[in-house]
């Protein structure tokens, strides 16, 4: 199944248990693996880990941690959006860095995306990630959004 939503093309397909995958063809790159960006489950919206790609696959700001984590965020709001969410409804993120060391730096653009709105959080240093240049990767869950009408009870 295929549909348009914010002006850009989705494709959607539905899974077991009532899940639906999400691959957002105009706004990010094709994966580099067998993934989908997102999967709407259970309540919850699961992206799938983000590197600084922009849709046509390049890496943005490489060499510098705080470009890549702010590209990164783009691309996690731009899929939360067609997903009528934000980032107040991130719920957990697990962030993926190659130096330990960037962690202050990075906590520099969360501070600024999440605001008081802190979800929870697990950072990993890892040997590498997909694309040699990436120094950071970041994998979210968020809460599917209610109408506003029922988050007010």
């Amino acid at each position: 199944m295929a549909s348009s939503h914010c002006g850009r093309s989705i494709v959607s397909a539905i899974g077991g248990a009532g899940s639906v995958r999400h691959r957002f063809a105009d706004v990010l790159a094709e994966p580099v693996s067998h993934y989908t960006d997102a999967v709407v489950a259970g309540g919850f919206i699961f992206i799938a880990g983000m590197l600084a790609d922009d849709a046509n696959g390049v890496l943005v700001g490489v060499g510098d941690v705080v470009a890549q984590t702010e590209q990164i965020f783009e691309n996690i709001e731009a899929i939360l959006a067609h997903l009528d969410a934000s980032l107040d409804d991130v719920v957990k993120i697990v962030v993926y860095v190659t130096d330990i060391a960037d962690r202050a730096a990075i906590n520099t653009v969360r501070v600024r995306r999440f605001g008081e709105t802190r979800p929870t959080s697990t950072l990993v240093q890892v040997g590498a990630l997909v694309d040699p240049e990436a120094r950071v990767e970041i994998e979210t869950v968020a809460l599917v959004p209610t109408p506003h009408a029922e988050r007010a009870r």
